[in-house]
């Protein structure tokens, strides 16, 4: 039961703020929106409101934000305040603001993770008894200034420096600050289950600016990673086995259940940036195709036709239907494999 409820509430927002996205910029550049929905099929609730029907539907596994003009076939709408009516600056701002969404998602994930489990001070919260530290006099509230003279500005540099500790008789010399006063000190690291330790454990700080800070580097690092993921895809050096669809995701949701609110954040980030990323590619039927003819377009001067630009995201979205068909097999396969 919990499984399903998390499953919801990641497809909730991941779907949500995307379609939010287009929603918000559409009203805001003058497009006309005719109905704004969360979910697909049958509606359990509906409400017009102005001159757009807000919708809950009954299966929370897509979205949609239809806009006038947006879809049609045969030329653009007369409406004055339609898509197709608006300059092509709109028109990618619109297609762009839902991937947006997704990543401002992604980081507020990254952010509130930051934030609640807090970042590794240099300064010590504990010296465990007779450890090699106590021993060698560091106590709680020293702040660990250098490692082999390598400067401390960070929780990690100490676990750097003592990846790369060997001194010719065994022992680490620390720089540390009492009380405004920096002393020094040597100690011999003791090895429990193949790591090096001395016995410390740092004071562990919440802060919003450091947890906005490191909500941004976070999302570069998963934008990076995601591309890199990408290349190895298109590329060959990844094989397709390693995507997943829907019940893939549920899946993983089932494996955070016991792992904590932490891990189903971290996943909510990745699988948000994952669609930012996929909707922007240049591909049919996605947001990033859809960009690419309104660049070709305004280039060429409406060279392809409001027909042919539908066909070709209608034969797109039958691939990717097919697609998502087919790694929910998979899905499905492996999970009873």
């Amino acid at each position: 039961m919990l499984t399903a409820v998390l499953a919801v509430i990641l497809f909730a927002v991941m779907i949500f703020p995307h379609e939010l996205g287009h929603f918000l910029s559409a009203k805001a550049l003058g497009v006309k929106v005719n109905e704004f929905a969360f979910g697909m099929g049958p509606a359990l609730w509906k409400r017009q409101k102005g001159e757009t029907l807000y919708a809950i539907r009954l299966f929370p596994v897509g979205g949609y934000c239809a806009m006038e003009g947006e879809d049609t076939e045969s030329g653009a709408s007369d409406h004055e305040r339609s898509f197709t009516a608006k300059p092509a600056w709109a028109k990618i701002v619109i297609l762009a603001s839902g991937a947006a969404m997704n990543v401002l998602i992604c980081m507020l994930a990254l952010t509130i993770l930051s934030v609640g489990a807090g970042q590794a001070s240099t300064t010590l919260a504990q010296v465990e008894a007779g450890s090699p530290a106590y021993t060698a006099g560091l106590r709680p509230g020293d702040r660990i200034m250098k490692v082999n003279n390598a400067k401390i500005t960070e929780w990690s540099d100490v676990g750097s420096a003592f990846l790369r500790y060997r001194a010719s008789d065994g022992r680490v010399n620390i720089v540390y600050e009492r009380d405004q006063v920096r002393r020094r000190t040597a100690v011999t690291p003791r090895k429990e289950e193949g790591r090096w330790m001395i016995g410390i454990r740092p004071v562990i700080r919440h802060s919003v600016l450091s947890g906005i800070e490191n909500g941004v580097k976070g999302t570069g690092a998963v934008t990076a990673g995601m591309l890199h993921a990408l290349k190895q895809l298109v590329t060959g050096r990844m094989g397709a086995d390693s995507l997943s669809g829907p019940v893939g995701m549920v899946s993983l949701v089932h494996r955070t259940e016991s792992l904590g609110i932490w891990y189903f954040l971290y996943l909510l980030a990745l699988i948000s940036m994952n669609l930012a990323i996929i909707n922007l590619l240049p591909l049919p039927a996605l947001d990033g195709g859809r960009i690419i003819f309104v660049i070709v377009r305004k280039i060429t001067g409406k060279l392809i036709s409001d027909r042919t630009e539908a066909m070709v995201h209608a034969a797109g979205l039958m691939f990717f239907l097919a697609l998502t068909v087919v790694i929910t097999w998979k899905d499905i396969l492996r999970l009873v494999g």
